[in-house]
């Protein structure tokens, strides 16, 4: 049995620790079954960025008549198009190969882990044991349980983002971000998309900007809300799926079916109880805020830990565990504070903090600031029709619980609010702020400007800098 200082299973935010822990000077051991890099790179947030902003260019072309331009016409070349972004994202995982392979502090096992003793890993033929392991092997996509899905050649995000044959009709299960983005994406190259979705579009979003998202959303493709397939078959190449409207049996014709109902975490693929590593009933491992988990010197992050699930959120875990536990020891909760997210589809969505729900959930005592994108010099020059800034504000503080976006460069809006609020930032810091003019951040300061005007009816007596700010 080989034995290591430290085992880090994964290699996607995994390598936030074994890279580091390995330039200190640990014999660190990284088991990695599939391309170094992990669920991001490999098939997740990038390559799915890189095919949907073809998508984005696709859309500003079909809109280009708003603005007194007249496209000629064109055409997707859908095959060298996946081609292109496969190759890119291929050369770049293999890219992470050398180095690793170079470190001579740093093993790399590549193939799939299970536990067979308390910090204990078999990969293959190989045993090896660590006096400490930290998990981060990630989540898959989850198939439901439909009648004749498990019989049909369906897709997941995993093949969708290498599919290069276009597909004319597409059925999407699912209304979560994968599902939103994905769908998009394709529908904007020109796939005719019908959507199922058990009940509501992006559940996790505020609740206005759900609703904005979906009104949208739906007049570009086919929705159909609270509803779900109840079989799926597959012939001569065609599948046909079943669903109940009214009580009625309804058929849907397809070349395409694509699964995109969410996640389920690597768990049940690794033998944990034989670590002493318990989960939730959802099926994650428990963590506690130190991210240890109930076997000793057994960490677990990212998305099989289940507290937040972006690729963001698992880097920012394994920078934590490095410092507080490899680097300097430190006995220090992790802070989620200013923890933000994103939706790349169209239109777009980014938010920051606690949604209103939440707040109306603990009857909490805030005003709203929401100003339109239409509403700004350049909402004027972009012809905005929808989307929106919301702020959410604590009345006696002025401290920002929450900001929500749904529009043009969301995720890039946002990110004038995330380190106000990582600093536990006031309303007033963010006036205060001189924006350019007329840049689309001032979006976001008007929406800041209708949440002093709200503070004000509240009854707050306010300064007359923050009154005028």
């Amino acid at each position: 049995m080989q034995h290591y200082d430290i085992i880090v299973i994964g290699s996607g935010g995994g390598a936030k620790i074994s890279t580091p822990s390995s330039k200190l000077g640990y014999k660190v051991a990284l088991v990695e079954k599939d391309r170094l890099g992990g669920t991001c790179l490999n098939r997740g947030c990038i390559p799915s960025k890189m095919l949907i902003h073809a998508a984005e260019v696709a859309t500003t072309i079909d809109e280009a008549n708003r603005y007194q331009i007249l496209p000629r016409g064109y055409d997707v070349d859908f095959p060298t198009l996946v081609r292109r972004v496969s190759q890119t994202i291929d050369e770049e995982s293999l890219s992470i190969n050398p180095g690793v392979e170079a470190n001579p502090n740093l093993d790399w096992y590549r193939g799939h882990a299970r536990f067979v003793g308390e910090r204990t890993l078999r990969i293959g033929d190989d045993e090896i044991r660590g006096d400490k392991v930290f998990i981060a092997a990630g989540a898959r996509p989850y198939v439901p349980p439909i009648k004749g899905l498990a019989d049909v050649p369906y897709i997941t995000s995993t093949e969708a983002l290498r599919l290069d044959q276009f597909p004319k009709k597409m059925v999407v299960i699912g209304g979560g971000y994968i599902a939103a983005e994905l769908a998009y994406y394709f529908g904007a190259l020109g796939t005719e998309i019908h959507m199922f979705v058990r009940s509501r579009m992006l559940k996790g979003e505020d609740f206005e900007v759900r609703e904005e998202f979906e009104r949208i959303f739906s007049q570009n493709h086919n929705v159909y809300m609270g509803k779900a397939p109840t079989e799926v078959r597959y012939e001569n190449g065609r599948f046909e799926v079943l669903y109940e409207d009214e009580g009625q049996i309804q058929s849907i014709d397809c070349d395409q079916v694509f699964v995109a109902a969410g996640v389920i975490p690597n768990c049940d693929l690794l033998d944990l109880e034989k670590a002493g590593v318990e989960t939730h009933p959802k099926g994650y491992i428990k963590v506690d805020e130190y991210l240890r988990t109930t076997a000793e010197n057994v960490w677990a992050f990212g998305d099989i830990a289940g507290n937040y699930l972006f690729r963001h959120s698992a880097n920012f875990e394994g920078q934590y565990l490095f410092a507080s536990v490899i680097h300097q020891a430190l006995d220090t909760p992790i802070d989620y504070t200013g923890m933000p997210h994103a939706v790349f589809s169209h239109p777009q969505i980014a938010g920051v903090g606690e949604r209103e729900d939440d707040l109306k959930a603990r009857n909490a005592d805030y005003v709203v600031g929401i100003n339109p994108y239409s509403k700004s010099a350049m909402g004027m020059a972009l012809r905005s029709e929808y989307g929106f800034v919301k702020f959410l504000i604590e009345r006696r503080t002025h401290k920002i619980l929450g900001c929500h976006i749904i529009g043009h460069e969301a995720s890039v809006l946002i990110h004038q609010v995330i380190p106000l609020m990582r600093l536990g930032g006031k309303l007033e810091d963010l006036l205060y702020m001189v924006h350019i003019h007329p840049a689309l951040s001032e979006i976001v300061r008007n929406a800041a400007r209708k949440a002093r005007d709200e503070l004000i009816k509240a009854g707050e007596q306010l300064s007359i800098e923050l009154q005028i700010a």
